[in-house]
């Protein structure tokens, strides 16, 4: 379960340390008011179209790992049902050894 989170919190981790970081270098660099403003907006439409792009890329990885999971898990059920018959078709032939073992032995007594 931790596993499934850990993603998810480091994607939010790292845009806000990207967003903190950005802010930063921008604030404190040498430049006019004007210039920083201008960049900041720069800066925030470079991040959302990142922030798109990353968020689609996770999306589809997610689509990709539930269909690679529901094709496992099809594969491992067909193996169980195969396993479940071929337990149940010795059951059968040991029951009809020992039931025939069984008999002979009533026969010579």
């Amino acid at each position: 379960m931790s596993e499934r989170g850990g993603g998810g919190e480091f994607f939010a981790g790292f845009l806000i340390g990207a967003i903190v970081g950005g802010v930063a270098a921008l604030l404190l660099a040498p430049q006019s008011g004007e210039e920083t403003r201008q960049r900041l907006e720069e800066s925030g439409i470079e991040l959302k179209e990142r922030v798109t792009e990353l968020s689609a890329e996770a999306r589809q990885r997610a689509e990709e790992l539930q269909e690679r999971g529901r094709i496992i898990l099809e594969e491992q059920k067909a193996k169980l049902g195969q396993a479940i018959e071929e337990g149940k078709e010795a059951a059968a032939k040991k029951r009809e050894d020992l039931l025939g073992k069984l008999e002979g032995g009533e026969a010579e007594a």
